[in-house]
């Protein structure tokens, strides 16, 4: 009598048991089908608004198109748009240009990045109202920035020929446009370092630096070896989005300097909305728009292996 007992209590106790299994197996399921459901409409659209345009561009690359012809009514010219930039002199400059132009913007944002975080990093009274201030550029739309400083650098009406008392043409020389771009670049961007920064220090252990001052370290030294390294992945972070930024970011030259005077301005942004727009040769915009996203997979792809890097250092 006792056995049977026993026996049906275990087969009760297998039948919920694999009741319960074949429930949560179920649950699992069906969690995993309503993820893929929730985000479908966003992958979707993302799809919609960055992938036609995107097949469409690659599509131009290898068309020889011009504008009497319907939309895809174009010459099927194989590789020789991207065989045209090998040889092209303008692209080969509007690259140089670009890559020094990000080169020293990126580099100047983050040192008076860092330097404003630092300063704001101090508990002072007011010191809020200064934080607060400083997102102001950041927030000014481009276009209107761009405006706006094109009116203060006018050479005959513009408050910065009043205050230094000269008549420079700031953005009609060679030598004074790309200067005052990267000025103007970085006035508005470098609080977007900063602000990065600034999280980054009021979000730092106070251990490790009182540590290093009861052990006698300098201000200097406390920066050098302790507060620098544990802000480094922010540093890539901010480093890795400001280049990939400056490199696309035509609204300022194109609203400033066209490109100009000479092409000393003319970064491969702004020549590839003068092929498409201006010249209306879409074939070779598309060219020119497909090696810009080359270039950033391949500096994506080098970010991505660095902060894997970083983040398995720290």
């Amino acid at each position: 009598m006792g056995g049977t007992t026993t026996a049906v209590r275990s087969s009760a106790i297998r039948t919920a048991g694999g009741a319960g299994f074949g429930t949560t197996a179920m649950q699992r399921w069906l969690d995993r089908q309503f993820t893929r459901m929730a985000v479908l409409p966003t992958s979707a659209m993302m799809l919609l608004i960055f992938g036609i345009p995107l097949a469409f561009s690659l599509y131009l690359s290898f068309q020889g198109w011009s504008p009497d012809q319907a939309l895809f009514a174009g010459r099927f010219s194989g590789t020789a748009n991207f065989e045209d930039l090998l040889t092209d002199p303008q692209f080969l400059k509007s690259l140089s240009v670009t890559f020094i132009y990000t080169a020293i913007i990126v580099a100047a944002e983050l040192a008076c990045g860092l330097g404003i975080a630092l300063l704001l990093n101090i508990d002072l009274p007011w010191i809020g109202l200064f934080r607060t201030a400083l997102v102001v550029p950041m927030m000014i739309t481009p276009i209107v920035a761009a405006l706006c400083w094109k009116l203060l650098l006018d050479p005959d009406h513009g408050v910065v020929n009043y205050w230094i008392g000269s008549h420079i043409v700031w953005l009609g020389r060679p030598d004074t446009a790309l200067l005052s771009v990267m000025v103007v670049n970085l006035w508005q961007n470098a609080p977007y370092v900063a602000v990065l920064l600034l999280a980054g220090l009021r979000s730092l252990p106070s251990e490790p630096v009182e540590a290093a001052s009861i052990d006698g370290a300098s201000r200097w030294q406390v920066f050098w070896h302790i507060t620098l390294p544990l802000l480094r992945p922010i540093i890539v972070v901010a480093t890795a989005t400001r280049i990939i930024w400056t490199f696309n970011y035509a609204d300022l030259i194109f609203v400033m300097t066209g490109g100009g005077p000479a092409n000393a301005t003319q970064i491969t942004s702004t020549y590839t909305l003068m092929q498409a727009y201006s010249s209306l040769d879409f074939g070779y915009a598309g060219a020119l728009s497909v090696v810009l996203l080359l270039v950033m997979l391949a500096f994506t792809a080098a970010y991505l292996r660095i902060t894997r890097g970083v983040e398995e250092v720290g």
